[in-house]
């Protein structure tokens, strides 16, 4: 059975585990198949400008004093995200975002110790738009920080591109992913093994895809 509008995808994972890959293949797909250009979102994208300054001091400079704010201030973000810019596309092209809440859940689990079942109503509550799909790209920390360094261009946090952090943050992705149903607001969840090559993980996403019946019908 198709869907009768486009699909709202998030792609999550370490970095270096192939999520920008994986996007822009969905991209080339949706493109060829359906002649539709996706539209992409981040897990942050500035929409709300009174909390512009709580989500770049949250992100890069966290502390307990700013916490509660960040946490607000993603909140704000991804309510004006879902509002301005997901729902509305929705009818016309899928949208697929680099990250979304999952993310953001491991963020406050590793960096305040705060537990996602915690976080997770703060960021949720008014959302509005759930995920039709998240796939998780899951694979060693090792391999992950090993693909990562050897992009170039791309700049890394000291205090969160190392193997300890990396390690804890993947433990949270398991984590809630094994007890999804606690988090509808993730939508559908697919793990998928990010250690097979580009292809593999790329049909696999576009299987999980087919069988929910996720994509729109084909024009003539």
């Amino acid at each position: 059975m198709q869907n009768t509008r486009n699909p709202f995808i998030v792609v999550e994972g370490l970095d270096g585990t192939g999520k920008t890959t994986l996007r822009k293949g969905l991209f080339r797909l949706f493109e060829g198949l359906y002649r539709v250009t996706p539209l992409a979102v981040l897990t942050t994208n500035f929409l709300d400008a009174s909390v512009a300054a709580d989500l770049v001091e949250g992100k890069y400079q966290p502390s307990a004093d700013n916490q509660y704010r960040y946490l607000a201030a993603l909140a704000a973000d991804k309510q004006a995200t879902a509002t301005r810019l997901i729902a509305p596309s929705l009818p016309a092209r899928p949208v697929i975002a680099d990250r979304w809440l999952l993310s953001e859940l491991a963020f406050f689990a590793v960096k305040h110790d705060r537990s996602p079942k915690e976080t997770y109503p703060h960021l949720a509550e008014h959302l509005g738009v759930i995920p039709d799909l998240t796939l998780v790209l899951d694979i060693s920390p090792e391999a992950a920080m090993e693909r990562a360094a050897a992009r170039s261009g791309d700049a890394t946090r000291p205090d969160w591109d190392v193997l300890d952090i990396q390690a804890r943050v993947r433990e949270v992705y398991q984590t809630v992913t094994d007890e999804a149903a606690a988090y509808p607001a993730l939508g559908p969840v697919v793990r998928i093994d990010a250690a097979n090559d580009r292809a593999t993980v790329l049909h696999t996403a576009w299987q999980a895809l087919d069988q929910r019946g996720l994509f729109p019908e084909l024009s003539e």
